[in-house]
């Protein structure tokens, strides 16, 4: 198995370019996943966030944990469990309007650096999708464009801790699952691992790395390219020891943006022959389907939204 690619954003700005612009191609059509390192977000900054989550975590959620692991019985388990995952989350909502001040619990100073955290993934999230524009032979802001619906894109936070877990090989972390949005960007611990991707039918380790963020694509990115970049099944595995903190923000389409494969994508031949295209549907209607099917294969999600597609009941998705 090759190597999990690794890009260097420093290496975008000089000679280097090409190959790196090669590397993020080639990750985004054969991995689904890559790494960044020197992505412009301050070391101290990430340093911060961890230090704030974690004792967050601590401080307000791990007892809560306890309570729902010993009322659930889930430390005495005898068979795999699938309803459920060993995880213990909050998430936060960035655009089209914040939360932050809402969420019970948060310190001011966890409050803040969140909120400048978010901003800077927002900026990161940008660069990289007009990146995947030039690979793609799409015009610069092709893909903004496409997520900003009337509101501007939906962009939001899950924050995760995954305990220690006595039953590992009963009781996932999380679930094998697609990303049903766009790019993801993770901050992940450095120390605990767990998260795997699957290639080539075998699952993959996603290496922790200090101070990286590691990208993965959504459905919403495979529907836009027709296929040529996919979302990926990828999972957690709790461990035994140590606390995983697992920090993912979403940058997805605005609820009302109409998703559809980019015309330059599509193979004319094909799409008379109405073969091999993706539908076209709006992205909350695609949630909608996704809340309830999240662990389930993603083809049968997107034949849903094609019979949707061509059902005369549509609306405004077959018109948009």
């Amino acid at each position: 198995m090759e190597n999990f690619p690794v890009i260097n954003m420093e290496s975008l700005n000089g000679e280097k370019r090409a190959i790196t612009m090669d590397k993020i191609k080639d990750a985004c059509e054969n991995w689904g996943f890559f790494e960044l390192v020197n992505h412009g977000i301050p070391p101290e900054m990430m340093d911060t966030v961890e230090r704030l989550t974690k004792g967050h975590y601590k401080k307000c959620m791990e007892q809560r944990f306890r309570e729902l692991v010993a009322s659930k019985g889930l430390e005495y388990v005898q068979k795999e469990v699938h309803d459920l995952d060993w995880e213990s989350t909050f998430h936060l909502k960035h655009l089209p309007e914040s939360n932050i001040f809402q969420i019970p619990d948060l310190d001011d100073d966890y409050r803040k650096v969140m909120k400048e955290f978010a901003v800077k993934l927002e900026k990161l999230a940008e660069e990289l999708l007009d990146l995947l524009c030039e690979n793609l032979g799409l015009e610069k802001g092709y893909l903004k464009n496409a997520f900003h619906g009337s509101n501007g894109p939906t962009f939001g936070t899950k924050v995760s801790n995954y305990p220690p877990c006595p039953k590992p090989d009963l009781i996932k972390g999380l679930r094998a699952h697609t990303d049903a949005g766009g790019i993801i960007l993770l901050f992940q611990d450095d120390k605990v691992s767990g998260l795997q991707l699957l290639k080539d039918g075998q699952w993959v380790n996603v290496p922790p790395m200090r101070h990286s963020i590691v990208v993965n694509l959504g459905d919403q990115l495979e529907v836009i390219t027709n296929g040529k970049y996919k979302s990926v099944l990828h999972r957690v595995v709790a461990q035994t020891d140590g606390n995983r903190m697992s920090i993912a923000s979403f940058y997805n389409p605005g609820s009302d943006a109409v998703i559809y494969p980019a015309p330059v994508l599509v193979d004319r031949e094909a799409e008379e022959a109405s073969e091999g295209t993706y539908p076209k549907f709006v992205f909350e209607d695609y949630m909608k389907l996704y809340a309830a099917l999240k662990f389930q294969a993603k083809e049968p999600r997107f034949e849903a939204m094609k019979a949707m597609e061509s059902s005369p009941n549509l609306g405004p998705i077959a018109t948009a």
